[in-house]
């Protein structure tokens, strides 16, 4: 997982609320092994049938900030949603409220996500569909979102703010005590089984 500290980027605003995991990246896309690839299926439904979407409009492509209604990435639990905006770019995403779940699996990939007051998603809204190009500032070492003149903090669990600026998802967490479990192996009694080593 690569560490998240500060990020600069475009917004895009979604503006919808109570956005499914379906909608996110649908279901018949889910056949895949590996963890990249999602990106072109996100969205895939309202794309294809809404040429007006927010994210096939020219001024938002590139855009790495999503800002988005309540309760995003509700339904089922299925972590290509949040591997489909990682691989589509995205390195945020922004709203009043999210699904648990949801907010757990972004966090195990190092993709941030930030709950703001529904007025301050608003705001920013309105700053993004004013000027498409206009930078927002995510910092999660000081813990505050910024841009052109708006600055809000948001909340983050300690312990998933560090894992998020160090890089660690899970795997990464366990190796950190790589050494104490290799010496742990080693004086285990010989009948019992082993992890083998590298």
């Amino acid at each position: 997982m690569e560490p998240f500290r500060r990020h600069q980027g475009r917004m895009v605003p979604l503006d919808r609320a109570n956005v499914d995991t379906d909608q996110i990246i649908p279901k018949q896309f889910l056949k895949r092994i590996e963890r990249s690839g999602f990106g072109p299926f996100l969205f895939y439904d309202w794309r294809r049938n809404d040429p007006d979407f927010v994210l096939e409009r020219p001024e938002y492509q590139g855009a790495s900030v999503l800002l988005t209604g309540p309760n995003f990435g509700c339904g089922s639990s299925r972590e290509h949603a949040p591997w489909s905006l990682q691989d589509a770019g995205f390195k945020a995403v922004i709203a009043p409220s999210f699904a648990d779940i949801f907010r757990t699996n972004c966090l195990k990939i190092g993709l941030l996500p930030v709950q703001l007051p529904e007025s301050s998603v608003r705001r920013l809204m309105e700053l993004a569909q004013e000027d498409p190009a206009l930078p927002v500032t995510v910092d999660l070492q000081a813990r505050t979102v910024s841009a052109a003149g708006f600055s809000e903090p948001f909340a983050m669990d300690d312990f998933a703010r560090e894992c998020l600026l160090n890089g660690w998802d899970d795997v990464g967490l366990t190796l950190r005590h790589a050494d104490a479990i290799s010496a742990y192996e080693q004086h285990r009694a010989a009948w019992l089984p082993r992890v083998p080593t590298p």
